[in-house]
């Protein structure tokens, strides 16, 4: 894998060309930038931008206006080699507070396909309805310590509106859910990212978390994704680049509240 052509490729398919992530919301190329515009519970953000020292500052102030009038928060997606390099005290100086940067890792899809063996009694259960649904939900707050409201919100969504583009599982030890990840399969694209991968904190280091991997990569392997594209917390990263995951940038999230 040539890492700088596999980055150049992911900044063109899946930011500047990015689609809506579902019907309710719209995608717009203006003042130099992509951003998605959505209802309250969906993903407000700017995906990729275009920017110079010059034109910077005013595009900030376009986008701050803009989903202030939405009365939206909104995400500004950073990554590390985004220009210019001022971004980033432009957007703090503007109001956006940044939040746990994450490494932007990305595989070969082929590479991941081999099974994992789960601990006995472990099976996984694929998410298809609002059953599972707070399922996942329940593993995510008892991983993250967070609320769980916008994931049902989220994947009730995805699942109801464009079903064959999102691939749910969970990790169940008997009736008990332990583990959960979701994967989003962009029609046309060569990325399947995956994403919301968690473990509560008594089965981590179990190969639960490598199994909903492997699980993921065979189905985008089946559906043609050459590459998996994940957003690396610190405690995913090293398990992810012992799998055969590269880090490609360092993404960090820069949120601004109406």
């Amino acid at each position: 894998m040539n890492h700088d052509d596999v980055l150049t490729l992911f900044d063109r398919r899946m930011r500047r060309d990015a689609a809506p992530d579902h019907s309710g919301a719209v995608v717009e190329h203006t003042g130099g930038v992509v951003r998605q515009s959505g209802g309250p519970h969906d993903w407000n953000g700017i995906l990729w931008s275009d920017l110079d020292e010059e034109s910077a500052p005013a595009a900030v102030a376009a986008q701050v206006a803009h989903f202030g009038a939405l009365g939206r928060e909104f995400e500004w997606k950073h990554y590390r080699h985004d220009r210019p390099a001022t971004l980033p005290g432009l957007l703090l100086a503007a109001g956006f507070v940044p939040e746990p940067a994450e490494a932007l890792m990305v595989a070969e899809t082929a590479a991941l396909t081999a099974p994992v063996e789960l601990p006995e009694g472990v099976r996984l259960v694929p998410v298809t309805d609002a059953a599972g649904v707070e399922l996942m939900a329940a593993v995510h707050e008892r991983a993250f310590g967070s609320d769980g409201g916008w994931l049902r919100q989220r994947l009730l969504t995805q699942l109801t509106e464009t079903p064959g583009e999102v691939v749910a599982v969970v990790a169940l030890a008997g009736d008990v859910p332990v583990s959960a990840a979701r994967m989003e399969l962009p029609p046309g694209k060569e990325f399947a990212g995956l994403w919301g991968g968690g473990t509560v904190k008594e089965w981590r280091g179990k190969g639960v978390y490598r199994a909903l991997v492997a699980h993921r990569a065979r189905i985008a392997a089946a559906r043609g994704y050459p590459f998996l594209q994940v957003d690396a917390s610190d405690d995913s990263r090293p398990i992810l680049h012992r799998l055969g995951f590269v880090q490609l940038s360092i993404t960090t999230p820069y949120v601004h509240k109406p």
